[in-house]
């Protein structure tokens, strides 16, 4: 038997497992032997599809609420459209972060996904098919400076496909920090924040010790030599006396994004108690 078919036949066996799984699951709960919140427990940990290449996880969105986003840089266009294939046809809203202008080009050239758009200063292809729980609370996104743009432009396109409601407040760093302030009364009703500066990157700093609610820095790699690609931003943010400052990587929109989102989600669903 050849490789590639000896590659088919476990790819097969593992379906056939996740099948079985399945299956003994719904038997379960047919003969009430566990409940539906047992069931849907157990399916926080099932199945994954095989492409060869990449293992595209279906169970995310049951597990953290949003289905796995294609980080586009090291793939190449052929893979990059097979996984947003996989993730569409199961009727999910997509991401694809960092994508060239070719690659979106190359997924319109299929046909398949008209309603597919591309956000150029993001760098981002989204496709929205999924209606969105829109979050109650507004979550802020602040820049120092208007080359911070790109950084911030990915964190409101992945906070919106996650249906959280975005405000982005641009150019307010504190080369002219009075820009700031006509800003505050948003940023102290906010339950978290996303500062994002380059340069010495002390926005963060100064807006950590404004309010009341975390903040979350994102360094950019804006600036001159001895910024040295934002890790100086990067160490100034880590080393903030603003006790409520928390930091992600260089030019992490994305993770920035996805926390704060996470963070806004738990305290709805907490008022919702309420």
């Amino acid at each position: 038997m050849g490789e590639g078919a000896v590659k088919q036949q476990k790819s097969n066996e593992r379906r056939d497992i996740q099948a079985e799984q399945l299956k003994k699951l719904l038997r379960q709960v047919k003969n009430g032997k566990i409940d539906i919140d047992e069931a849907m427990e157990k399916l926080r940990h099932l199945p994954f599809e095989d492409l060869g290449f990449a293992r595209v996880d279906h169970h995310r969105p049951i597990r953290q609420g949003f289905p796995e986003v294609i980080y586009c840089p090291g793939k190449t266009t052929e893979q990059i459209i097979k996984i947003f294939e996989s993730l569409a046809t199961k009727g999910n809203n997509v991401l694809a972060t960092r994508a060239e202008p070719n690659i979106f080009e190359a997924l319109v050239e299929t046909k398949k996904f008209p309603k597919a758009r591309y956000e150029k200063l993001a760098r981002a292809i989204v496709l929205e098919q999924k209606k969105l729980h829109v979050s109650k609370n507004i979550l802020p996104i602040v820049t120092a400076g208007t080359s911070d743009l790109p950084v911030a432009s990915e964190a409101k396109v992945t906070a919106e496909i996650m249906g959280q409601r975005t405000e982005l407040i641009c150019d307010v760093g504190v080369a002219g920090l009075h820009r700031l302030f006509g800003h505050l009364t948003k940023l102290l009703k906010a339950n978290v924040i996303i500062v994002i500066a380059g340069m010495e990157g002390a926005l963060a700093s100064v807006v950590g010790g404004l309010v009341s609610c975390p903040v979350i820095a994102v360094p950019t790699s804006v600036g001159y030599g001895s910024n040295f690609e934002g890790l100086s931003a990067l160490l100034t943010m880590l080393n903030s006396c603003a006790s409520g400052v928390t930091v992600v990587n260089i030019d992490n929109g994305f993770s920035a994004a996805v926390t704060a989102t996470l963070i806004n989600r738990k305290i709805d669903a907490e008022s919702k108690k309420s």
